[in-house]
This record gives structure tokens, sequence and C-alpha cells, in this order.
């Protein structure tokens, strides 16, 4: 039995306002045994990881590596850019696209060769027009590997031959791919699994996309050195998670597993569009809905309560975006995030109903009486 160094964290995830607690949790004892020397199984959204064997060990990583070129051509050329091709860029060693000098392809073709065929020479192509040289392309691989706090990695060249100095580790791989499946371009690309390009199909070597339910991506790999290698990425419901196995002879079977394993153990809470409705004294209406605008839980199944705070009653004008009151998550009892609840709509006052100081405080006490700050119940 392998020894696994399954130490997951839990986060109440809201990436775009900056809201991220981690907290420990506790690994299910069904967590599958796998044949990989190394692995890593994350929540996408949150990069909680849930699943860790060897993560932090550098191995050779074969065509995963093409990951990291796709993600940097697609932020530096425009897809429908055309390119040719020329003769130094094609009979590269390994998989292959089979460009032949001469030839003309899009940006888009070219990835889709490069990340359904896992064409070298597609690789070669996209490297040496985007940089001059695989050399100069490899040194804007391993920024923008910086850039994502890759920090046991290092690029040799776009395509993943073996080469002592190209390595990566599981742990930096489940960030790359994180990364790369918010991209859209990206994201659309790898979920194909075949593409028409100059009159040839070319399918998608992933076979998770119709192995296992809810595939989305990304890539497989292999050399001799490296092994069989494949980070893959599944979605159902709410909830994306990517699995990442290295030098593993039973990588198909091994990431289905791991991911019925993550899905049946944890779950994604979307708080988007959660929403209460306060009434509304003096106003053109009687009430206002107030909603949390986005936001994601990823936590153990039932281990997340959601409660969400608003006063009973606000008095007119009110302004659509202003503050609303609260939602806070607690994860196993502990607090793991807050998040605004703003107005959806403006109010305006009533003039006609319009309210003094005394009928302003009668009001209030009415209402505080009714328990003026409430506790809605968590419901999703």
């Amino acid at each position: 039995m392998r020894i696994r160094n399954c130490r997951p964290l839990i986060i109440a995830a809201a990436a775009l306002i900056g809201l991220v607690q981690p907290r420990a949790a506790a690994v299910s004892d069904a967590a599958p045994d796998i044949s990989a020397e190394a692995a890593v199984l994350a929540d996408a959204d949150s990069g909680t990881v849930i699943y860790s064997l060897c993560a932090d060990k550098k191995m050779s990583i074969a065509s995963t590596t093409k990951i990291m070129t796709a993600l940097v051509v697609l932020e530096r050329l425009p897809t429908d850019t055309v390119v040719e091709i020329k003769p130094e860029w094609t009979g590269v060693e390994g998989s292959s696209m089979y460009l032949a000098a001469g030839e003309r392809y899009s940006v888009e073709e070219l990835l889709y060769g490069l990340m359904l065929s896992s064409g070298n020479d597609a690789a070669q192509a996209l490297a040496c027009c985007v940089a001059g040289s695989a050399d100069g392309f490899a040194e804007l691989m391993n920024e923008k590997a910086a850039r994502i706090g890759m920090s046991s990695t290092h690029f040799t060249n776009p395509h993943g031959l073996d080469d002592e100095e190209h390595y990566s580790t599981a742990g930096d791989l489940a960030l790359l791919a994180a990364a790369a499946m918010k991209e859209p371009e990206f994201a659309r690309i790898v979920s194909a699994e075949s593409a028409d390009v100059a009159g040839r199909r070319l399918s998608n070597h992933n076979k998770l996309l119709k192995l296992y339910d809810g595939a989305i991506g990304i890539k497989t790999g292999y050399t001799l050195s490296a092994g069989r290698t494949l980070v893959g990425c599944a979605r159902r419901g709410a909830t994306t998670l990517i699995c990442v196995t290295l030098n593993d002879p039973d990588d198909w079977e091994d990431q289905a597993a791991l991911f019925d394993w993550g899905f049946s153990e944890y779950e994604t809470v979307d708080l988007g569009g959660m929403s209460c409705s306060i009434e509304v004294e003096s106003g053109v209406q009687t009430d206002v809905t107030a909603s949390c605008a986005e936001g994601k839980i990823f936590a153990e199944k039932g281990s997340a309560e959601i409660r969400m705070h608003a006063p009973r009653f606000v008095y007119a004008p009110v302004g659509r975006g202003d503050s609303a009151g609260k939602i806070e998550v607690f994860v196993g009892g502990e607090p793991a995030g807050s998040y605004e609840l703003r107005y959806d709509a403006d109010v305006p006052l009533n003039e006609n109903e319009a309210l003094d100081f005394w009928e302003r405080l009668k009001w209030a006490w009415y209402f505080a009486c009714r328990s003026g700050y409430r506790t809605y119940p968590a419901i999703y």
C-alpha cells in the first residue's frame, strides 16, 4: 500500500473579492489507492488540494508541458493569426500533426494539433512564431510559471521531450491546469473530442473525454523517462476538479477513481444569486430584494453552513448596489468567509408617505421588537 501525504484544506473561496481562509480537514478512509508515482486532486476554483501523493516531487512531465505552451501562445497571439510553416519546424521527433514546409495554418488550428494530436511539430512552430526560437519561448514559459506560483518547475522546450532540466511536480501542474481552464479559448480546445484541420480529422488523445462522465480536459503525455502522465479536469454541477497523475501505468482508471471519490466527498456551494426580500418603508414599493453577486464555497459535503444576515426593513430611498447585509459561511463550525449582500434595485422615496422623525422612531421600535436584524435559514 502506498503512503499518502493527504492533508486537504477547506477554503471559503471568493477569489474575485479576496476572501480566502484555509481550514484543516480530515480525509476519508475511502480515498482510493492508485498506481501513480505522484498525484494531486484539487478544486479548480479555490485551489484546495483534497488528495496528495508526492505532490512536490520533481519529475519529467512529457507532453503535459503543452498546457503551458498553449497558455503562453494564447496570451501573445490572436487565434486567427496565419502561420506559414518553415522547414525547420517540421520533423520533430515523437508525436506529430505532420506539418509540411510551406503549409499555412491559423494559430487556432495549430493549437488543436498541439492539444489534441499532441503534435511536437505544432509546439515547435508555435514557439518559434511567438519567440523566434524554442529556447526563447522556454524563457516565456518559465516567466509564466513564476507568475502562476509554480515554484518547483523549469521548462527547456515547448513540447516536453526528455531533458534533465525540464521538470515539474504534480502540485505545480494542478496550479497550471486550474489557471489554464479559466481561459475560455483553452478550455474550448481541450474539451473537443476531435477537430477538422486542413481537411484532416484530429482526434483527442485524452480518453477521459469519452470514458468519464463530466470530463472536460486536459492533456496526456508519455515518454520513456516520464512514463504515462495525465492532467485531467471534470465538472459535475458547480464542482470542478483537477486531477494530476505522473508516471502512472493505470492513469485512466486511477483518475476516474480519484474523481469519483472527490465528487462523492466534496461539494461546491455557489453563493451567486442567493437573495432575500427586505421590507421598505416610505418607498414607491413595499419591498426590495438583496442578493450576493458571487462567491463559491468548496468543502466536505455537509460541513458548510451559510447564514444570511439582513435587516427586516429599511427606509427609502434605497440605492441599487448599496450594502444590505452579509452572508457568513462556517465550515465545521468555524468562520470561513463573509460576503456582501447588495440591493438589486433602486427604491425612491414616496413623497406622499414621507415619515417624520417620530414616525421613523416608532417604526424602528416596532420592527426591532420583531427582531430587527435577522438570520435567514441557509437553503441551497
